[in-house]
């Protein structure tokens, strides 16, 4: 257990390159991942399970292929399961993710913007 609380933006200030998740907090198996979002991530899908987005800071969408969802500060998401998605920010969104250890950033797409996993920060 950790003597301090953990503090989002000294996290933040640590990394700045997008589409790239850091881990800074696991519970059970789930981990919890700090990311810095701009432009258009790929269209993908995780077959096995839900992904959460908690907008931190900006704004996102979260397009899907019969409609969009604008998240803001403040404001979670649950995409679930096989459900093909697309996060776009038009500029910087401060977003925390919360999935199973393990899962790729990427789904089931890969390419260029797939990001290491289990990176913590």
């Amino acid at each position: 257990m950790s003597a301090t609380a953990i503090n989002f933006q000294e996290k933040f200030s640590r990394f700045s390159e997008h589409w790239s998740p850091k881990v800074i907090a696991a519970m059970n198996d789930y981990q919890f991942k700090l990311v810095r979002l701009r432009g258009e991530f790929v269209w993908h899908q995780h077959a096995d399970t839900d992904e959460v987005f908690i907008v931190i800071e900006g704004e996102m969408t979260l397009r899907f292929r019969d409609r969009d969802v604008l998240l803001r500060a403040g404001e979670l998401y649950v995409v679930p399961k096989g459900v093909e998605h697309q996060p776009v920010a038009a500029d910087e969104c401060k977003v925390m993710l919360v999935e199973p250890k393990g899962v790729v950033n990427t789904g089931d797409a890969g390419g260029a913007l797939t990001a290491q996993n289990d990176v913590w920060i």
